[in-house]
């Protein structure tokens, strides 16, 4: 039998008490617990919450994200930035650029990347994840001129234009050294957040992909509980990983057909899986919702971003049972830009948070790493705050109080939507332990309040 005793512990708000951990689960809750053979984990007054969900993020997209180069704000704001950056670029070989947007340097194709750098194969990812692009070095090497991928950009006239849109399986298996990268690093930051559970948003997993996830689980690579949102229909993950809701992209440079997305959701549905739909539109929203009034909904359905949700769709989500699974940490990393660029008539409608909880909508936290902050304080406070780079608030009306925001983290892995979890006999010992109360971590949310954080019981991280 294992075992932890954690002493003097905010529990509930203004209380200490003992909270001890037999065979990762929480055995009790209570003051002065016996702890007689057992380790002693004092917490001196710092509160222990159950630990952090994050519900919507992409694990070998943040491993890889961490070795490239940064093609964007803040790092890269120009033309000559992004020169500098890619000539600067460790190695010899392959460059890999991430979080490039348009106001750099334009919508780059081949032509316009080769002005920037010609010697190296590039390959640079929009920071929206949808597009890469390629220079003619990159775009030779991995045969892109005789491509059959749908997704493999052309011209009026037919020559590529270097830009490959939804295709990363395809490109990966044109590169060398394609395979997963590790997820140890990336399984050790998320702990140091006091993250103990992930929903991998990734859609349309390969076999290569899927084992290589689940073997890290099983060899403690990745400590954290993973649910899987890409596990193609008809397939399951074992005992050790969840299959969640079935991801679907509906990407706006392509919306589907209104009767084949029906098709696709009600097959999902007839095989006991939800639907994760990616909606980061007006339009894609509103032909999603069409289609749930056609199909009906079964619990667990959910939306992938909301970044923009009309008011007037609030009701429909309601009604149906949906969640919204949003990234309001977008606006800290680039509420700037969306002032800018977004149609002024969208920006009341941009990443809601408050408006969906008061309307009776499920709404979840997260993300989206590495296209949004990871740091799930960081975008707690942004969901406070929505603050821009610039200092300008992005949709005051929309702000969370911090008690809210920090409860949008603390949902189940399979109803992200749901009521937080709580810390109580019973629950699986997935804990984080915090270096203050809460009502201190609430008036500045910041990941160094993070003490330990605990997984089936198991300390998988100590500051």
């Amino acid at each position: 039998m294992t075992g932890l005793l954690i002493r003097d512990a905010e529990v509930s708000a203004g209380s200490r008490t003992d909270v001890l951990i037999r065979d990762g689960v929480v055995a009790a809750v209570g003051t002065e617990l016996p702890g007689a053979g057992l380790p002693i984990l004092d917490a001196e007054g710092g509160a222990v919450l159950p630990g952090l969900h994050d519900h919507h993020l992409h694990l070998h997209a943040l491993a890889a994200d961490r070795n490239s180069v940064r093609c964007g704000p803040p790092q890269v704001r120009t033309a000559d930035d992004l020169a500098r950056a890619l000539a600067r670029a460790p190695g010899d070989g392959w460059i890999r650029g991430v979080g490039y947007v348009e106001t750099v340097a334009g919508m780059l194709d081949s032509a316009a990347l080769d002005l920037l750098h010609r010697e190296r194969p590039v390959r640079i990812q929009h920071r929206s994840g949808a597009l890469w692009v390629l220079n003619s070095t990159a775009a030779g090497l991995t045969g892109l001129d005789t491509a059959t991928e749908p997704g493999v950009e052309r011209d009026a006239d037919g020559r590529v234009t270097g830009r490959v849109w939804r295709a990363d399986t395809w490109l990966r298996s044109r590169l060398p050294n394609s395979g997963p990268p590790d997820l140890g690093e990336v399984g050790a930051l998320l702990a140091g957040y006091g993250i103990t559970g992930i929903s991998d948003a990734t859609p349309d997993l390969t076999d290569d992909s899927l084992a290589h996830l689940i073997d890290a689980t099983a060899c403690g690579a990745l400590p954290q509980r993973l649910n899987l949102l890409g596990v193609p229909l008809g397939r399951t993950c074992g005992p050790r990983v969840t299959t969640g809701a079935y991801k679907i992209v509906l990407a706006d440079s392509g919306l589907p057909d209104i009767d084949d997305l029906a098709a696709t959701v009600t097959r999902a549905h007839d095989l006991g899986r939800p639907v994760a739909v990616h909606c980061v539109s007006r339009a894609a929203l509103l032909i999603l919702l069409a289609v749930f009034d056609e199909t009906g909904t079964v619990p667990g359905d959910r939306i992938e971003h909301g970044a923009i949700v009309p008011a007037e769709s609030i009701g429909a989500l309601r009604r149906l049972g949906v969640a919204v699974v949003t990234q309001p940490g977008f606006l800290a990393d680039r509420g700037d830009d969306y002032l800018r660029r977004v149609d002024a008539a969208d920006l009341p409608d941009l990443y809601r948070c408050r408006s969906l909880c008061d309307g009776g909508v499920g709404l979840a936290l997260s993300s989206d790493a590495p296209y949004g902050p990871l740091d799930p304080w960081q975008v707690i406070s942004a969901a406070v705050v929505r603050r821009a780079p610039d200092g300008a608030v992005v949709g005051a009306a929309e702000t969370l109080c911090a008690p809210a925001a920090l409860a949008r983290y603390l949902a189940p892995l399979d109803d992200p939507g749901g009521p937080a979890r709580v810390v109580a006999p019973g629950t699986p010992a997935d804990l984080v332990l915090l270096d203050r109360t809460v009502e201190r971590l609430c008036d500045r949310p910041a990941a160094a309040a993070v003490r330990a954080t605990l997984i089936g019981g198991r300390v998988v991280f100590e500051g």
